[in-house]
């Protein structure tokens, strides 16, 4: 760290100079990041992709299908603009109400708009369809693309509200940390150069790879946050340091010090990002590879754009002053934190007990796929929807495509015996309501008798294109409808039980039921390997850090039981229906998403903390002494980085987007718990009651003794 001070503090005009462009030029780049965005990322390759392209490629099934719904409207207005539709040349199919009266019920009918594998971007598709369709009372388009776009839409909208919310807020709590306009605006900066350099390169990368409409939310959210945190931090001890000494003095050791815990930080939230990837869905790979460059790039800003521009203002930053602090806040803390230390016990009994009463909740967490309801009620998209499920049924039943494969074909006795066999399997599973097969469908009951019947004049004329309709060389294709919901466990089970079925042939599945079975499998499948890297890495980067084995395991323990409490509060909030909310569930990827990003968050406060510590205990030997010091002169931190923190990320209470809004408020409630009940209650407790051992490491001497005799 001492050479990079060295070279920042030389070098520190063209340090600003090189940010400046970066920023430019990235921007540039950043502006177009939206438009780039596709789908939610709930994809990931499986066995569903694979029956899916081998259903569009080999048995014409749709690769997708808009809906245009019609409400309140004529037989006319319905036919025209089918007519300004099929105009465009965009679908490879229509399936009309007028044609098909199970598509049409009283006052609500909808058409299906089918499109193949060669179809054109579909959020153009969906601008033109609209485009076309715009300004006809009573018709919507809705579907899967056309309310990707419309969450892509709300989105950007959450993003602007957010901002407008969260960073006026956070600007005032760091007028009243630093007292001046021209410090507190600094950290905006350094946030503000991450998250557009951060936007730029995610718009690079998104020329190779799909993004996710959410990085759009959560990038912002992650690196804004982070960064104002480690300028909070960098700011607070120059400032400390430049009433003994020069400014470049001061910034070199704030580096070698701030510095130090800026990257131990930073290297336990790239933890959580990197072990979240271990989940081969893509909205997680997504938020973790953004997130990282973020993270990236807020460290980056705040060990050389940040001396650089300390070192450009001088004394300068503490022009436009508002107010004085006072001098004696750290007496306050001190206060405090000696009220603390003189009752653990009892202090951490009363903490766990309230953590304990806020994770009660968790055990009832409904955990789901965000789907329609992840969009805000005042889409059109969105009512159409529903209103077309609910009137029609479609949400009581789903659709699942089997694919067997078998080596030696179907056209053969055994291949119609193995055939007959599967039709049996699945049509009398009372979760069944339909499996056709060429038996079911010519009317034809035993492979004997379609043998017969193969050999007839009826092949030519009858047999041939039903066959085709079901077999492509070794492949067979089986429709299935279920009489369950996709989404539903039912559903999810029915498809797992596929793998018992008996069968020479290799029974695989497409489908909703099939995407989100894959879906839930994978979570749960490596959840447990997600957990442990990060609470062993964590382990390992705090050990090294602190050179102690008791701090690690408090600081993991302690963030478990936080994140449990967070948890069962966002259960209380979301799922039970309270605040003005209505009563749902929590997004899958809620645990995940913030159980990594608070793992290594909340780790802020406890390198900031401990690391404040660890200084005065080396220095005095005193182990009581080093908790208050450390506690007293670090709280005004903590509490400023935190309250920043959860504005940054609880301003996304304001939005629409539902799983954003819950990864915002899940963050937010964590963060709170961390840096109040944890880092001010629970982390001082222990640290008296644990005494010398709290510095204890193996084969190494205890650094408190070493000073105490140094002094004797």
């Amino acid at each position: 760290m001492q050479t990079i001070a060295r070279f920042i503090t030389k070098r520190y005009k063209l340090i600003i100079i090189f940010w400046a462009i970066l920023a430019i030029t990235m921007g540039v780049f950043a502006i177009r990041l939206p438009a780039i965005l596709e789908g939610d990322g709930f994809r990931m390759d499986g066995e569903h992709e694979d029956v899916m392209a081998m259903a569009t490629d080999s048995f014409d099934v749709p690769a997708e299908t808009l809906f245009l719904v019609f409400e309140d409207v004529t037989d006319e207005q319905i036919e025209a603009s089918l007519e300004e539709v099929a105009d465009l040349e965009l679908t490879s199919a229509i399936d009309s109400p007028l044609d098909d009266q199970s598509l049409y019920e009283e006052d609500l009918a909808y058409a299906q708009l089918h499109f193949d594998e060669d179809a054109d971007d579909m959020d153009e598709v969906v601008t033109a369809i609209r485009d076309a369709t715009n300004g006809e009372d009573g018709v919507i388009l809705t579907g899967e693309s056309a309310i990707t776009k419309d969450i892509n839409a709300a989105s950007q909208q959450d993003l602007m509200i957010a901002e407008a919310i969260g960073l006026p807020i956070a600007l005032v709590i760091l007028v009243l940390a630093f007292g001046t306009i021209v410090a507190s605006l600094i950290p905006v900066v350094i946030g503000l150069s991450a998250v557009i350099t951060s936007f730029g390169i995610l718009t690079i990368i998104g020329g190779y790879t799909d993004l996710s409409i959410f990085v759009l939310n959560i990038i912002p959210m992650l690196g804004l946050a982070l960064s104002i945190d480690f300028a909070l931090l960098f700011i607070s001890r120059y400032r400390e340091e430049r009433e003994k000494t020069d400014a470049t003095e001061a910034v070199m050791t704030t580096i070698q010090t701030a510095g130090r815990s800026v990257l131990f930080s930073a290297f336990c939230v790239f933890i959580g990002l990197g072990a979240m990837m271990l989940v081969k869905v893509d909205i997680f790979h997504n938020i973790g590879l953004g997130g990282m460059i973020v993270v990236l790039m807020a460290v980056l800003s705040s060990v050389t754009l940040l001396p650089a521009l300390l070192l450009a203002l001088g004394d300068r930053i503490d022009k436009w002053q508002v107010f004085r602090p006072k001098a004696n806040g750290s007496d306050r803390w001190r206060k405090f934190a000696n009220g603390v230390i003189k009752r653990p016990i009892l202090i951490t009994i009363i903490a766990f007990i309230l953590l304990g009463l806020a994770s009660i909740p968790v055990r009832n967490m409904d955990l789901t796929i965000p789907d329609i309801d992840a969009l805000p009620l005042s889409y059109d998209s969105r009512y159409a929807f529903e209103e077309m499920e609910d009137t029609f049924k479609l949400g009581d039943t789903s659709t699942l495509y089997i694919m067997a494969t078998r080596e030696d074909g179907w056209e053969n006795t055994a291949g119609l015996e193995e055939m007959k066999a599967l039709e049996e399997e699945f049509q009398n599973d009372p979760l069944v309501d339909d499996a056709p097969t060429i038996f079911g469908e010519s009317g034809i009951d035993t492979p004997e008798e379609w043998e017969a019947a193969w050999d007839s004049p009826l092949k030519e004329s009858d047999l041939e294109p039903l066959w085709e309709t079901f077999v492509e060389g070794e492949e067979l294709f089986i429709p299935i409808t279920l009489a369950a919901a996709g989404a539903s466990d039912e559903a999810q089970d029915w498809v797992r039980d596929l793998e018992n079925i008996e069968s020479d042939a290799l029974i695989q599945a497409g489908g909703e039921a099939k995407f989100n079975q894959e879906i839930f499998d994978e979570i749960a499948d490596q959840i447990i390997l997600v957990v442990s890297v990060i609470m062993i890495s964590t382990f390992i980067v705090l050990m090294i850090a602190f050179r102690s084995i008791l701090i690690p395991i408090k600081a993991i323990l302690m963030n478990v039981v936080g994140l449990a409490a967070a948890f069962g509060i966002l259960v209380y909030i979301f799922q039970y229906g309270h605040f003005g909310l209505a009563a749902g569930s929590i997004a899958l990827i809620i645990p995940v998403i913030v159980f990594s990003l608070v793992f290594g968050l909340s780790m802020d406060y406890e390198v900031f903390l401990i690391t404040r510590m660890q200084e005065e205990y080396e220095r005095t030997g005193d182990n009581d002494y080093a908790t208050v010091e450390g506690l007293a002169v670090t709280s005004k931190i903590i509490t400023s980085a935190a309250l920043i923190m959860i504005v940054l990320t609880g301003a996304f209470a304001f939005t629409d987007v539902m799983p954003v809004k819950q990864i915002g408020v899940g963050i937010a409630i964590a963060v709170a718990i961390d840096a109040t009940i944890i880092r001010l209650l629970l982390v001082p407790s222990l640290m008296k009651l644990f005494g010398k051992w709290n510095w204890w490491l193996p084969f190494r001497k205890d650094p408190g003794k070493t000073r105490a005799t140094d002094k004797t």
